[in-house]
């Protein structure tokens, strides 16, 4: 994997052939990318490194195609996704469905608490197990619990906002895998948010590919939002596990008669 295709600078069309203007404009400071060396840590994977102001994250190909499609394939029979109140966030005082499928796994009691819901976790299953092990032997880190996103085609997709909730462990990193269709995905400082933002600072933009994992060092989500946009020419599926390190201490217990389901 070259480096261009990690980073995605400018104008640079999105697989399906939109151009995403909107998302790319900016200017002030360079980012800063650079290769990361093999290193005992994180085995001897290529991994790339990416920084700006506040931003760290590392990336790696992770899985082969053949490997990556196993998994998709195993993980589209085993995962059952939430429905009724658990489907659906609190966005501007109202309730509305989640542009996507959703669910989360991990140890007995943790939870996940966001946008006015509380996300409770399922039990950890085989595939979600060895995907979990495997992340924790290249990258050196531990993870409790894991919220699964399905997105079935372009049309789905994830707005802005920060992995920051005071249920997650403080200063660890989060580990994003991809499985799927390939998707652009950005990072906005939050002082360049909006029309009246303090500040110019360059969107970071990447192209998550199939088998693609994304390790989101602190302090990244203390000042970067992240989304996955909305690309409507594209039509396969993709799936995205986002494994973390959940306090305890901190979860909320998951309210009575409200099923997983």
């Amino acid at each position: 994997m070259s480096l261009d295709s990690f980073v995605i600078r400018g104008k640079k069309r999105a697989s399906g052939g939109e151009v995403c203007s909107s998302e790319t404009r900016g200017s002030g400071k360079k980012r800063k990318v650079e290769d990361v060396k093999s290193s005992d840590d994180k085995s001897q994977l290529p991994w790339k490194k990416l920084r700006a102001e506040n931003l760290d994250l590392d990336y790696v190909r992770l899985y082969s195609k053949k490997e990556a499609d196993d998994l998709l394939k195993e993980l589209e029979n085993a995962l059952e996704y939430n429905t009724g109140h658990l489907a659906r966030v609190q966005m501007f005082g109202k309730w509305i469905d989640i542009p996507r499928k959703q669910v989360a796994h991990g140890e007995a009691g943790l939870s996940y608490t966001f946008s006015g819901n509380t996300i409770p976790a399922r039990p950890w299953n085989p595939a979600l197990t060895r995907i979990r092990d495997y992340i924790s032997s290249v990258t050196g880190f531990d993870f409790n619990f894991v919220l699964v996103n399905r997105y079935k085609d372009g049309c789905d997709y994830m707005g802005e906002h920060k992995d920051d909730e005071k249920d997650l462990v403080q200063g660890y990193p989060i580990a994003s895998l991809s499985l799927g269709q390939p998707r652009d995905f950005y990072f906005k400082h939050q002082d360049s948010r909006g029309k009246n933002a303090a500040r110019k600072i360059d969107i970071v933009k990447l192209e998550l590919e199939h088998g693609g994992l994304l390790l989101m060092n602190p302090p990244t989500n203390q000042f970067w939002y992240h989304a996955l946009p909305q690309r409507k020419k594209l039509g396969n599926v993709r799936i995205n596990m986002t494994f973390r390190k959940m306090n305890p201490s901190v979860c909320k217990p998951v309210k009575q008669g409200i099923s997983p389901k």
